[in-house]
């Protein structure tokens, strides 16, 4: 069994030692810049009467300077990349010890409307999402969300094999996740796709070789001023006659140029992504199919969008001045920039939404890998169509201390029907949210909190947590029914396992038991599996009728007039209640 722990210590004391190097690399490159920056000066200020040794002197300086200065960027960037991966492991050690509320609480994908997310703390502050989230880009956010949220149970072998495979490589998943994390998103990959698709091209074909013949020709006025064969002044009329036909287009360049200024670090950033996907050996068939999906058929995906990247960095030295001038009177590099961009546009847009959507998932389950690894005390689910839907032994809720958590054993067949009682704060709605979870994870493919696991895939809902709607102008009790409807008209389409948590407290105690009786006597009818946990007593007296329905308790005991839980999962029917003695006790009354 790995240490996690172990692992995360290490990495962060070798990453910070490579941090060190690299920052004394960049030292270096950086004094060597500046020194070749004051003896080009020197250079052609020495000989600024004889402009052809100063010109050469320049030039070469500017080439010293440049090759200096790419050399310094990508020791930064890989400074950069280092620094990352010295906090994600930081973040781990500091996760792991119970430090993680401050993170992402996922509210945004929390719907009243969902099946189950609302009741289950999977989001929200101290939620299962705001746990697990490793996740570096918005869209790989989503991702992980819709999993959670998917109640997804075909396929669940399969996304198992993922996630375990992806949890046996912790190298490679922290390496995209520090990548991920520096993509300094300006436009949502909707809105890029969006405009990827909707945009119209404005350099005709023909013009495809204007650039190439204007600089030839620009190439041989200049050299024939610098031999003396020709007036400088021809040159310089020439510059001006270039400015002047990309000032023709010079609108419309400026709005692509505005546009793609916008994406060109998500391009950079996303074709080292999948230059990483690329490049890895996956052995699961989700993985393996993920991969296949961003082949293209001639060229990596990587590749393409490295070459859009370049295409944006090289369209974006317009802005500066002497680039613009010069490159634009002698070269029409505004002219041949855009026709590159458009024709990589029209080429490739209708694929880079699967690109991205490649990217995204592997940010997602990346997270889902990063809980496996984390957690290697938990088991896989045997996933299995037999009579049970769940036969778990040692199941715990995941967020809960493992030195004061209390594990039980549950074995709950198709089509059974537990009612839980017990007294205030005995555990009954924890074990539910740990059964619902269980649910959850398994249905992912993650691994749960669990000794052993058999499971039968089901579909998840609940009814935990309703409230009244002013907005909507509707009370709690009419909140409450529309929840119980649609349990009834969902479960009539296929099976569910079901969560209820105290139904009907929106009227008073003769109707609640009345229809609580009921509502539970209509589910069993209707074949359907799950539990409820009540305070009402009489509700227990269904087991006698009905042999799908079990009782089980979580006990209370005042010993020494202390209040006293064991959390323990019990068949039979609870005894003790508490709230008498606790107003007591707490002098209320």
């Amino acid at each position: 069994m790995n240490n996690p722990t172990s692992y995360y210590i290490e990495q962060k004391e070798r990453h910070q030692q490579i941090v060190a190097k690299l920052y004394k690399k960049m030292t270096v490159f950086s004094t060597f810049r500046i020194l070749v920056f004051l003896i080009t000066c020197f250079g052609v200020y020495l000989f600024y009467r004889q402009w052809q040794i100063a010109s050469v002197i320049g030039v070469s300086g500017i080439a010293c300077f440049v090759f200096l200065l790419t050399k310094y960027t990508d020791i930064k960037a890989k400074r950069e990349l280092h620094k990352k991966l010295v906090t994600i492991n930081e973040e781990e050690l500091k996760i792991a010890s119970g430090n993680f509320h401050d993170r992402p609480q996922g509210l945004e994908y929390q719907s009243p409307a969902h099946f189950y997310s609302l009741d289950i703390d999977l989001f929200g502050r101290g939620s299962f999402f705001q746990f697990i989230n490793r996740t570096s880009i918005n869209e790989g956010r989503q991702q992980l969300a819709d999993e959670l949220t998917a109640n997804n149970t075909e396929n669940i072998n399969q996304r198992q094999n993922a996630i375990k495979e992806l949890g046996s490589k912790p190298e490679w998943r922290q390496l995209y996740s520090a990548t991920a994390s520096l993509i300094k998103v300006e436009t949502e990959a909707k809105n890029i796709i969006s405009w990827l698709n909707d945009y119209k091209p404005f350099i005709a074909k023909p013009m495809r070789w204007l650039p190439l013949v204007f600089s030839l020709i620009s190439l041989g006025l200049i050299l024939l001023a610098f031999l003396e064969q020709l007036d400088a002044y021809a040159a310089f009329f020439w510059l001006l006659f270039g400015l002047a036909i990309v000032g023709l287009h010079l609108k419309k360049i400026n709005v692509l140029a505005t546009n793609t200024d916008k994406l060109k670090d998500t391009f950079k950033q996303y074709a080292l992504l999948l230059d990483q996907i690329e490049n890895e050996t996956f052995t699961s068939d989700l993985l393996k199919q993920k991969q296949q999906q961003i082949q293209s058929e001639n060229k990596k995906a990587s590749a393409v969008f490295a070459e859009f990247s370049k295409l944006l960095d090289t369209f974006d030295n317009r802005n500066n001045f002497i680039s613009a001038i010069f490159g634009n009177g002698f070269m029409l590099t505004d002219i041949k920039n855009s026709y590159q961009i458009e024709q990589w546009i029209i080429k490739y847009h209708n694929k880079v939404n699967d690109w991205f959507e490649v990217v995204s998932f592997f940010d997602a389950y990346n997270s889902l890998g990063n809980y496996a690894f984390n957690h290697p005390q938990y088991v896989y689910p045997n996933i299995t169509e037999n009579k049970n839907t769940i036969h778990a032994k040692g199941l715990g809720h995941p967020l809960l201390n493992p030195n004061k958590r209390i594990d039980n054993d549950l074995n709950i067949e198709n089509e059974q029907f537990f009612i839980v009682t017990g007294a205030n704060m005995a555990g009954k709605s924890t074990f539910l949210r740990t059964v619902s979870l269980h649910i959850v994870m398994a249905n992912v493919g993650l691994p749960v909190c669990a000794s052993s696991s058999e499971y039968n895939p089901v579909k998840l809902i609940t009814s935990m947590r309703t409230s009244d709607s002013l907005t909507d102008d509707s009370s709690y009790f009419f909140s409450e029914l529309t929840r119980l409807k649609f349990i009834v008209d969902e479960i009539a389409k296929e099976p569910y396992f079901i969560v209820l948590d105290e139904i009907l407290k929106g009227t008073n105690s003769t109707d609640k038991a009345i229809g609580s009786r009921k509502f539970v006597e209509k589910l069993v009818a209707s074949n359907a599996t799950g539990i409820i946990a009540t305070h009402d007593l009489s509700l227990c007296e269904i087991e006698k009728e009905l042999d799908e329905v079990k009782n089980y308790y979580f006990d209370a005991e005042i010993i020494n007039d202390e209040l006293h839980f064991d959390y323990t999962f019990k068949a039979g029917v609870c005894k003790n209640m508490n709230a008498s003695f606790l107003l007591k006790k707490m002098e209320i009354v």
